[in-house]
């Protein structure tokens, strides 16, 4: 699957938006992909990431990984959409006091080898922190992967990241808005924080 047939997906289900959006990381952009539209379904959801484990076994080899960890909440789906595409286990971490954790009963082995998957990469910073919890509890991240890479391959999460898509998609803090963005009405899409 090519960046244009992966960017069809996200335009047949709503999922590419164009106006001013406030990011997770606080930066504002003009495009935004909301890939829980793109994975609510469910064939949607298993060619896109069908076309992402390919690249991830092109990458680290078939049967590299043992488990796939994933921070929720945009995640969580694509976590297990990977998981049940690469025949591995897949669990999530998940925000408590502001800190990713590991809770429900999910374990991660000593050694471990672990497939890090997002949704969306901006700044990597919550891959990042999904990482650091994955290394402290014993596993060895091999790779991140994500759906998209909105950073076009700036972000450095401490391991390779294997997008199905890198975008150059521009992102501004808030106090330094080109004049056309600043004229049009926030939103915050994401999981976190405003609707």
């Amino acid at each position: 699957m090519d960046q244009a047939q992966v960017l069809d997906e996200f335009r047949a289900a709503g999922a590419l938006l164009e106006g001013h959006f406030i990011l997770t990381s606080g930066l504002r952009s003009p495009k935004y992909l909301q890939c829980a539209r793109v994975l609510m379904d469910p064939a949607r959801a298993g060619r896109l990431c069908a076309a992402l484990a390919d690249k991830v076994r092109a990458v680290v080899g078939e049967g590299v990984i043992d488990l796939v960890v994933s921070p929720a909440m945009g995640g969580v789906v694509v976590g297990y959409e990977m998981g049940r595409q690469l025949g591995v286990p897949a669990i999530f971490v998940e925000r408590v006091d502001g800190k990713f954790v590991l809770r429900r009963g999910f374990e991660i082995p000593e050694g471990a080898r672990c497939l890090m998957v997002e949704d969306v990469v901006t700044t990597g910073l919550s891959s990042r922190e999904c990482i650091d919890v994955i290394e402290a509890l014993g596993g060895k991240v091999v790779a991140g992967a994500s759906l998209v890479d909105r950073s076009d391959g700036k972000a450095d999460i401490g391991v390779p990241l294997i997008p199905l898509v890198r975008l150059d998609v521009p992102a501004y803090p808030a106090d330094a808005l080109p004049p056309e963005l600043a004229a049009l009405p926030a939103i915050k899409p994401g999981s976190r924080g405003l609707k």
